[in-house]
């Protein structure tokens, strides 16, 4: 935020019975995680001495619907849930009270709705997900009770059918927590008892990971300075368009997170970790930490005053978008008038044309993905520990669809926007093996690793190999078993499943 323009000052029903025994479940496996505390959530904003209330009994998620596939091990994969197949639009009701930490788009759930509560003295989160974008009927940050109307049935994203895919994490969803089967815990549950939805804006402090806070559980766990990790998961949940790993990576464009009295000062005056003007310190500090003073040198204070001011700024430029007076990515307008000011981004009916302020929303942009936690957006929750071969085809499954890009993708994810075929199996591989295992980063040298084995002895979570040259395979993907391996194959093309190629040589890492 170091522009010196004058421009720069801010703008302003039916119970489903569900039979334990006949469906397996007591030997169903769980998902290893790890999970939150089990105590009770300090928060903000609630009426129960400053924590988030205990949830009641859970209730059946849905009426008149029938279970169509049970939790564990399905199509070489972890079916994380269990699925009721109703008609599109039939009513999906809160299981438990607590409040709604996501609330629309995910990888693979079309939409989805995650609510965190605490029930039986654990933090837990409810999952629902392949509702429609207009079956959603809470919103982020919402408290719910047990039996609210919360969504409507639908077949978006991955589906097979309309259906309600319904998961129950010990320790929190987006917090890495354990998967467990909900079967058990709804058999003699009652029916949702549907009596309207009583929501309440609520206010959310850390707790764990950000569990009880919306767009809290979005920042990757390690990737800020720990000092940070707190207060940008706050502030990250002061409004839904503007979320921690935003502000992070904004952090790290302004100041490298460099904070206190030695902090550098831009040759403009901008102070602090969030680099902020005098005059605009002086209408967005406040003291955040509570050691009685507004200091744009301290995190709390500048990350809480740099979401606020964010928060603002999102809000302006969603109006005028509205008003067909700007074109762009909200997100990106706001980054553009955090630099710029907002009057440029309304002179200019987008990002303003300064070289300064373009290069500042696409550094920012480019570095968010570095800042997310891969969950956040429904992908597969990495192992903490151990490992398991065949999570990599899920990993690598989770960005089908993802444009093939030279050059892009590492153990984190996609960069540049997507993958090429040895970033791809790079991030698959380390997210199965729970961050054990970093592949070299060509397919060449990829081949070094592991052990050869024959194509008849090959298990999903292999590597297989082609396009031989004389430096090697010009080409890797990841066995999926049938014949089939998951891949990203080359410029014009998408992460796809695929037959193997003729010639291929299979290599185990796992």
């Amino acid at each position: 935020m170091n522009l010196t323009r004058t421009h720069k000052c801010l703008a302003a029903a039916v119970s489903v019975t569900i039979a334990a025994g006949a469906l397996g479940c007591s030997t169903a496996p769980v998902i290893p995680r790890a999970k939150c505390p089990t105590n009770e959530i300090a928060t903000s904003g609630s009426t129960n001495g400053g924590k988030l209330a205990p949830s009641g009994p859970i209730q059946q998620p849905t009426s008149g619907t029938t279970m169509s596939s049970g939790f564990g091990p399905r199509w070489g994969t972890m079916h994380q849930g269990i699925d009721f197949a109703g008609a599109i639009g039939t009513p999906i009701y809160a299981a438990l009270d607590g409040v709604v930490v996501k609330s629309g788009p995910a990888s693979g759930f079309g939409n989805w709705i995650i609510i965190d509560s605490l029930y039986q003295g654990k933090t837990v989160s409810t999952v629902y997900g392949h509702m429609e974008s207009n079956g959603l009927r809470v919103r982020e940050g919402q408290e719910v009770k047990a039996g609210d109307h919360i969504a409507d049935i639908g077949n978006a994203g991955e589906s097979t059918g309309a259906h309600l895919h319904f998961e129950f994490w010990e320790g929190g969803r987006l917090q890495g927590g354990t998967a467990v089967d909900p079967a058990p815990l709804l058999a003699g549950a009652p029916a949702a008892q549907a009596d309207g939805v009583k929501l309440a804006a609520a206010s959310r402090s850390t707790g764990c990971a950000g569990f009880g806070m919306p767009g809290g559980g979005d920042l990757a766990a390690g990737k800020v300075p720990p000092e940070f990790e707190e207060w940008l998961r706050k502030a990250g949940s002061l409004c839904p368009g503007i979320r921690p790993p935003v502000l992070a990576a904004q952090l790290n464009a302004e100041n490298q997170f460099r904070y206190g009295a030695n902090a550098p000062v831009s040759p403009a005056g901008a102070m602090g970790p969030a680099q902020f003007m005098p005059g605009t310190w002086a209408t967005w500090g406040k003291d955040a930490d509570g050691d009685g003073k507004a200091d744009p040198n301290s995190i709390g204070d500048a990350v809480m005053a740099q979401g606020n001011f964010m928060c603002a700024l999102y809000t302006e430029v969603d109006t005028a978008q509205a008003e067909g007076k700007v074109k762009g990515e909200t997100v990106e307008l706001a980054l553009a008038a955090y630099n710029a000011g907002s009057g440029a981004v309304l002179q200019y009916g987008g990002i303003p044309p300064y070289a300064e302020t373009q290069g500042y929303v696409a550094k920012i942009m480019a570095a968010t993905a570095n800042y997310e936690a891969p969950n956040a957006a429904g992908r597969m929750t990495p192992q903490s520990s151990g490992g398991d071969a065949a999570q990599a085809v899920e990993a690598a499954q989770q960005y089908l669809g993802t444009p093939y890009v030279w050059g892009g993708g590492d153990i984190g994810g996609p960069t540049k926007g997507g993958f090429d075929c040895s970033g791809l199996t790079s991030y698959a591989i380390h997210a199965a093996s729970g961050g054990r295992i970093s592949l070299p980063r060509t397919s060449e040298q990829q081949w070094t690793v592991g052990t050869e084995v024959s194509l008849a002895d090959a298990k999903p979570g292999d590597l297989v190999f082609g396009s031989w040259g004389s430096a090697g395979p010009g080409h890797v993907g990841i066995f999926a078993g049938n014949g089939q391996m998951v891949h990203a194959p080359t410029t014009g093309g998408v992460v796809e499943n695929a037959p193997l190629q003729p010639g291929m040589l299979v290599r185990r890492v796992m």
